[in-house]
């Protein structure tokens, strides 16, 4: 298991970079393997598609998250990088956590919205001794070895998607409806469109 925490902070050694650390480090003690690297928004982030996991982390300076990662999610290619990865995140603020779910996070989520999103969190100045940190990193190890639901409860098919889906070679339906149904539990779609269907298809490589 590798996982690569992501991350942009101002500052060296600070308070971002420490809970950064003490995430990895709980990580690697529970068996991943883990890397860290500092966002740079022109940078290539093919790198990222050797990990299993995907840590995005950043302070919030005057209400926006650091540019560094948005930049990262905006101009560069990490987005792309992403697709079905499973990914978790945490901002870094004084703000109260109603404020920063509302204000804060959607800033990062609004990009991810093809994305698992595992774990959320928002840490505040205290987050290393209250025990937030080690609350995170259980959270998001029991998120990530979670069994896949059972197929009663998959997500349903909408009429459109199923004509579309009969209308494909009779040899061809029992691979790609146990495809399609996989690659939208994995994303946490509740509902396969016909949208659903032709990104599981793009995304898979089929035709």
């Amino acid at each position: 298991m590798k996982a690569v925490i992501l991350y942009d902070s101002r500052t060296s050694n600070g308070s971002t970079e420490a809970i950064i650390d003490s995430i990895g480090l709980s990580l690697a003690e529970s068996g991943f393997y883990v890397e860290k690297a500092k966002c740079k928004a022109a940078a290539d982030y093919s790198f990222v598609k050797d990990f299993d996991l995907v840590i995005l982390g950043a302070p919030v300076y005057y209400f926006v998250v650091a540019s560094q990662l948005l930049g990262s999610l905006i101009q560069g290619n990490l987005k792309t990088c992403l697709k079905r990865k499973k990914i978790a995140l945490f901002l870094n603020c004084g703000s109260s956590e109603p404020v920063a779910a509302l204000l804060y996070l959607p800033q990062l989520k609004m990009h991810l919205i093809r994305n698992k999103i595992l774990v959320e969190k928002i840490f505040a100045p205290a987050a290393l001794v209250d025990g937030s940190v080690d609350s995170f990193v259980e959270d998001l190890l029991f998120q990530y070895h979670k069994p896949p639901k059972s197929k009663v409860l998959s997500a349903k098919w909408t009429v459109e998607a199923q004509e579309w889906f009969q209308s494909m070679p009779a040899f061809m339906q029992g691979k790609f409806r146990t495809m399609a149904e996989e690659y939208a539990e994995q994303m946490g779609y509740q509902e396969i469109t016909l949208a659903v269907l032709v990104e599981a298809r793009d995304n898979l490589g089929g035709t």
